[in-house]
């Protein structure tokens, strides 16, 4: 059976759509126009900016990356493998040890009870060990300190970006001082919650220009699937 030259060698004129033995004779020379690629074709890893919104086919298509175990249920979309590949690279590099959590979950101090708490909770249920400061920083010890030891000891930084974060990195308060950290590595995944990744650019550009997840496009139980399966085993 003859083989489309497409993927190879294009069909954007009449003389490479003639030339092609599969297409010339199958579709004749005027109906073949261009050639796609499968929505779950798999994209190298690279730096992008924006939303998990802005990957190439919209919003649509779905691909499994090379971390998601067989029987996995857990979707993804082309953008999202591509955005946490570089961060599954480096948890491969970290490897669990007893004294290291998978995740640092920074957020911002009035969502300690509800968002980032829920996200806490979520992670926890899938076995997955996370250093929250409402439960690793004890009274009467230096939070900064607390907070640069728990940021040495996680495989993954994983900044919940809500209105609340946003005024406090305007401040330039503590959480300004973790992604700071965490950005200077490829081990930040922001989950964006009740706001927008143009939200973010406009605050700070450079952990704006980091794909990652947003709660408007799944809930926060399958965020939390996603991160578990990115620092499993």
């Amino acid at each position: 059976m003859s083989r489309c030259t497409a993927p190879v060698k294009g069909h954007r004129t009449a003389a490479a759509r003639a030339a092609c033995p599969a297409c010339s004779s199958r579709y004749g020379y005027q109906s073949y126009t261009s050639y796609s690629p499968p929505r779950s074709f798999s994209y190298p890893a690279s730096g992008h900016a924006g939303s998990i919104r802005s990957h190439v086919g919209g919003s649509g298509g779905s691909a499994r990356p090379r971390w998601s175990k067989a029987g996995s249920s857990v979707v993804y979309t082309d953008a999202q493998v591509r955005a946490l590949t570089p961060v599954r690279s480096s948890v491969e590099s970290r490897p669990p040890a007893p004294d290291r959590r998978d995740v640092f979950l920074c957020h911002a101090w009035d969502d300690r009870a509800g968002a980032a708490k829920e996200l806490h909770d979520l992670l926890e249920a899938r076995g997955v060990s996370v250093w929250f400061s409402e439960k690793d920083v004890a009274l009467g010890t230096s939070l900064l300190r607390e907070i640069d030891k728990g940021l040495a000891k996680s495989r993954v930084g994983i900044v919940l970006v809500t209105p609340a974060l946003l005024r406090r990195v305007q401040q330039e308060g503590i959480a300004d001082k973790e992604l700071s950290v965490l950005l200077s590595r490829d081990l930040l995944v922001p989950i964006v919650h009740e706001t927008t990744y143009e939200a973010l650019r406009d605050i700070s550009p450079l952990l704006g220009s980091r794909s990652g997840l947003d709660t408007a496009e799944e809930p926060m139980t399958d965020v939390a699937a996603k991160l578990a399966e990115l620092v499993a085993p």
